[in-house]
This record gives structure tokens, sequence and C-alpha cells, in this order.
């Protein structure tokens, strides 16, 4: 079996287990790489059986990237994990491990989010790491709770220490990074919990990537100094909320009013009707 596909068939274990990578190998090395004689055993087991990360592994992984001057990893560091992880520096998954290890800003990582974040996600080796991101990336993209948390963590993370609100050069390109992710794998699919409009076909789907484009367009149109905490955490409401058409759309919702803003510019410029109009 390829390195390829023995890597697909632990991330698959742990995508549905939510076992370690550590724990994945052992079981399926144990039942000769079979996936469902590894799961049956590790659920008739009860999980039990989990392998402990190794606090001196991590302490000592902390002390290879960590800027000799300071008390934490910082860019240069986080660089060099990148090269050894194999991931581009901006993929989206590393907003997940960010959330994980409790990152406090845009590369940079203490050695108490570090031990814990990767004690909690079983890992105390690179290749577990890189096993390990493979499965964050599969649940940001498709698990709405998770992703929420995630994105919930990325305003503070991505913010400028002492700002209060996200520069929007900086709030895009973040956004550009998380929205295609929820969008793509299902977290943010339209939420039709209390919908009371009764719509048939493409008016009954939710938000795409071409109204992310239109948010873009808006924003830079509007300008501004900045996106606020409110509206970068009720965009995510909104996004599950609304229909496409934003027939949904309730302008005496205590939504924030860049949002209505928006709803009433893509009405404006023709990019969905005026509710007169349907």
């Amino acid at each position: 079996m390829s390195k390829a596909s023995k890597d697909a068939l632990l991330s698959e274990f742990c995508s549905i287990t939510g076992a370690s990578p550590k724990d994945a190998k052992r079981y399926l090395d144990k039942h000769q790489r079979r996936l469902d004689a590894a799961i049956d055993a590790y659920y008739q087991e009860g999980g039990s059986k989990t392998t402990v990360a190794s606090t001196s592994k991590l302490n000592a992984l902390f002390e290879k990237y960590k800027d000799p001057t300071g008390d934490e990893i910082s860019i240069d560091g986080t660089i060099q994990l990148c090269q050894d992880l194999k991931v581009d520096p901006e993929n989206v998954v590393l907003l997940a491990v960010a959330y994980e290890l409790k990152s406090p800003r845009v590369g940079e990582w203490n050695k108490k989010g570090w031990v814990e974040g990767w004690s909690r996600l079983g890992c105390d080796t690179v290749d577990e790491m890189k096993d390990t991101l493979t499965r964050l990336r599969a649940k940001l993209g498709s698990d709405s709770t998770y992703f929420h948390k995630v994105y919930d963590h990325t305003f503070g993370f991505a913010r400028t220490e002492g700002q209060r609100s996200l520069a929007i050069d900086t709030a895009l390109a973040f956004w550009d990074l998380l929205l295609p992710t929820g969008l793509t794998g299902g977290a943010l699919k339209h939420d039709l919990t209390g919908e009371d409009v009764d719509m048939d076909g493409e008016e009954s789907s939710g938000w795409t990537n071409e109204h992310t484009q239109w948010w873009f367009q808006f924003l830079a149109e509007k300008g501004g100094k900045g996106v606020s905490k409110d509206t970068w955490m009720m965009l995510f409401d909104f996004i599950r909320s609304i229909d496409s058409q934003f027939l949904t759309h309730d302008a005496e919702a205590a939504w924030p009013s860049a949002i209505d803003d928006f709803v009433f510019w893509a009405r404006s410029v023709g990019k969905v009707p005026t509710p007169e109009a349907t």
C-alpha cells in the first residue's frame, strides 16, 4: 500500500472516530489496514486505549521553533513549522490550528497553548501533526459548530493588538480564506430553521460564493476604517440564515448596520430584487 493510501486511511479513521492519529495508526496496523475492522475494534474497546502525547517531545519541538531571543514561537519559527508540515502559511487549516492552540495573534504561539493544544489533538511528532491537519481541514469545512468556533477566534487572532476592529483589507483576506471553505464543505449551508417564505428552485438556496464577492464589492465601495466585532460575528449568522434573494431579510431585526446597508446596496444595484418587485 502506498504512503498516500495509508495517509488517506489514517485520515478517514480519525474523521469517523475522532481518535488521535497515534491511536488510528495503532488500530490500523493491528488490523492490517482494514478500516472497518479497525473501527469496530476501536469502538468495541470504547476508545479506552488512548495514547497520551509526550509533553517532553512537545517541549522539544517548541524549543526547536521558538524565537531564540524570546519565549514564544514567532514569524520565523512559524515559517519553519509550515515548511516541516508541508503546508502553505496561508492555508486555511492554520486558522483551525490557531484555534486549537489558542494562538493570540498571527505567527505567534506560546508554550502553554502549544503543549496543551497538541496534547488534546494527540500529537507529539511532526508526522502526526501533518495527519491532524488533514482531519482539521475536513472538519473545518463540514462541521458548522466547529467552523463557528474557528471563525470567532479568527477575529481576535487577526486583529492588531490594541485595536477594536479589523482593517477592511485584513477582514477581506480572512473572509476569503474562511467563507469558500465553509460554503464548499457545507459548514455554511443555508439553515432553513424558522424559514417563513415559500420559495422554490434557485430562490430557495442560500448564500453562495457569488454573494461573497458582492459583500467584498460593497465593502470596497463603502470604505470606512474597519470591520467591527459585531459585524464579523453576525455575518456568520446572516450567511447561514439568508436566502439567495435576500427576501427573508428583516430590517427591524438586530443586524449590524453594515449588513442592513449591504442588503439595501444589493437591491439598489440590481443584484437582488426589491421586495415590492417579487
